[in-house]
């Protein structure tokens, strides 16, 4: 389904978002230096799509060698593509894999990102445990996820959007269905509250839930350490 869309990913993102996906991502990396201020060296990002977000990273992180993965050799290899064209240099290698059984030793890196990509899984609760598996002991997971707005006028306003207006706009892109499917993957997707609960079970004592845009994404930063260790 994902490969399906590839080539106008991006485009159709941005047309979705009102180009607010733009913001969301460095706005998450910012809120990622104050939670941990120690600049990764490795880092990892699944669920890379076409590689913006790991190019994003990669940029904010000058000194980390970066691996973007996706379970779509298609995206992988667009990902791949765009970033030759954008030179990105050899911080930024690809794999394609799945989340659920990552191809990394346990403690391969100091930062893991996602974004948009937790609805899709199947089992979220084992995806954050392999994540915890391949983070070292101090390392930091980032998740950008769309979320259900707190307040009900702006629940009402994206639900029309989301729900209605985003597969209209999938139909005109040529590809409705990939596009219908992304507003039952927020049904099905737990409340901020929950995600919150299943990170500190997966072993990540101390994580934070951070709104954006009146509750439209939400940022998730869990870190590793405890809060006491954090201060030491």
């Amino acid at each position: 389904m994902f490969g399906s869309i590839a080539d106008r990913y991006d485009a159709f993102n941005h047309a979705a978002t009102f180009g607010l996906d733009l913001l969301w991502r460095p706005r998450a990396l910012w809120a990622l230096r104050r939670f941990h201020s120690s600049p990764p060296t490795t880092a990892l990002d699944f669920g890379c799509g076409t590689g913006g977000f790991a190019r994003q990273v990669a940029t904010s992180f000058p000194g980390a060698r970066v691996t973007a993965l996706d379970f779509s050799a298609t995206m992988v290899h667009r990902a791949r593509t765009l970033s030759i064209r954008g030179s990105s240099g050899p911080r930024l290698s690809f794999a394609v894999g799945n989340v659920l059984r990552l191809p990394f030793a346990d403690g391969a890196f100091d930062l893991v990102t996602n974004g948009f990509v937790a609805r899709n899984l199947r089992d979220l609760a084992a995806a954050f445990r392999e994540v915890r598996r391949v983070l070292r002991p101090d390392g930091t997971f980032l998740t950008l996820e769309v979320s259900e707005p707190a307040a009900p006028a702006v629940r009402r306003l994206f639900h029309a959007h989301f729900d209605r207006a985003v597969p209209l706009l999938g139909r005109a892109f040529g590809r409705e269905g990939p596009y219908s499917y992304l507003p039952e993957s927020l049904r099905s997707f737990p409340p901020v509250d929950e995600v919150v609960a299943m990170l500190r079970a997966a072993g990540f004592p101390r994580t934070v839930a951070i709104p954006m845009s009146q509750g439209v994404v939400t940022v998730y930063l869990a870190s590793a350490s405890s809060a006491a260790d954090a201060r030491r």
